[in-house]
């Protein structure tokens, strides 16, 4: 009923416009890179393109964190964003926080470089990832498939090496009420 509802509301409030955001990642061990976030419409997926360098080869935890706050670097931007209090798990599980956005995997040469479509993640209604966090991890997301204490929470992922706030990419004529 409460995701009907919000869809409803979505179409009326934001009248259906395109929304994009961009993210500026910075990380003290070198990476650096952009995210764009785009998504047609409020009951469309969203559109996630990731360009980053200065990674370890291997893979990482790619996250939404809850907060886009960074007085503190990385370690200020909260957890993963998480607003139905559920378990962590990988993008495609049925339950899993809408900042579970799994992994990228870097080169020999340390780029990352992808796109995906996310169903959960939204620019749109109070649910917007607008103004929180992207943070990539040192280590590989476990997707809450472990029995290590922490897999169900963060997915054991290690540190944050780089994160930027998700901020508006093209205007919006209107915002949210």
């Amino acid at each position: 009923v409460l995701i009907a509802l919000s869809t409803v509301l979505c179409v009326v409030l934001a009248k259906d416009q395109p929304r994009k955001a961009i993210v500026f990642l910075q990380g003290t061990s070198g990476a650096s890179g952009n995210v764009t976030i785009s998504q047609p419409s409020c009951t469309e997926p969203v559109f996630i393109e990731i360009n980053v360098g200065g990674l370890t080869p291997g893979k990482h935890g790619f996250h939404i964190h809850e907060k886009g706050d960074l007085t503190d670097g990385r370690a200020s931007t909260g957890g993963h964003y998480n607003p139905d209090k559920v378990s962590h798990g990988a993008p495609n599980d049925q339950v899993r926080h809408v900042g579970d956005l799994g992994n990228i995997v870097a080169d020999e040469n340390g780029i990352a470089k992808t796109s995906y479509s996310d169903t959960v993640v939204s620019l749109y209604g109070a649910r917007s990832v607008l103004g929180r966090a992207i943070v990539i991890h040192a280590e590989v997301d476990d997707l809450g498939k472990t029995n290590h204490p922490d897999s169900l929470k963060t997915g054991n992922a290690g540190g944050r090496v780089a994160c930027g706030v998700i901020g508006v990419l093209e205007p919006f004529d209107e915002p949210d009420s």
